[in-house]
């Protein structure tokens, strides 16, 4: 039974993924066809601006012009992200984790395509009302998924219930 739960759990997050990374490589694709080279769109003036950045470093700015070393961090986070998600029990209980999982891998892929292609990532959604800087929508998986795990690390789950991470796997007999 446990089998046919993992698998079924791997088959939705492909289909999550590829949904998710669809929306950002698509909104991405709206914000350079339609805001580059443009002073933006106020959305509500005062507070929210579609606005067109290229982004060369990583969340809020820093590191700035250090793809090469964003590149590398992207990818050792993402394999430990597998790693766990390969590791997560396929009980109910863990759904918000898998989803979790799935949110950041395709906000952390959908930035590294833009780097890896293009030099910077597209940042395009601004809260001028309190100079937030320019994000993305892979920017909004990850950072809404952090934070959501630590609430739920804090309030939801026990440390026992998240032993499986460094709990070694039992082999079929």
């Amino acid at each position: 039974m446990e089998t046919n739960n993992k698998k079924a759990n791997y088959i939705y997050a492909i289909a999550g993924f590829i949904i998710l990374l669809a929306l950002d490589r698509f909104t991405k694709y709206l914000a350079v066809t339609g805001l580059k080279d443009t002073p933006g769109i106020d959305i509500i003036p005062g507070a929210l601006r579609l606005e067109y950045l290229e982004n060369t470093g990583a969340a809020f700015g820093v590191m700035q012009g250090m793809q090469s070393v964003l590149l590398v961090v992207t990818v050792i986070v993402l394999l430990g992200i597998l790693y766990i998600y390969i590791r997560i029990p396929a009980d109910r209980k863990y759904l918000f984790l898998r989803i979790i999982a799935v949110f950041i891998i395709a906000g952390a892929i959908g930035n590294m395509i833009d780097r890896f292609l293009y030099n910077y990532v597209v940042d395009f959604i601004y809260f001028s009302l309190i100079d937030f800087p320019v994000f993305n929508v892979a920017d909004c998986y990850i950072t809404l998924s952090v934070l959501l795990l630590f609430i739920l690390i804090l309030f939801y789950y026990k440390d026992e219930d998240l032993n499986f991470i460094f709990k070694r796997k039992e082999k079929d007999s």
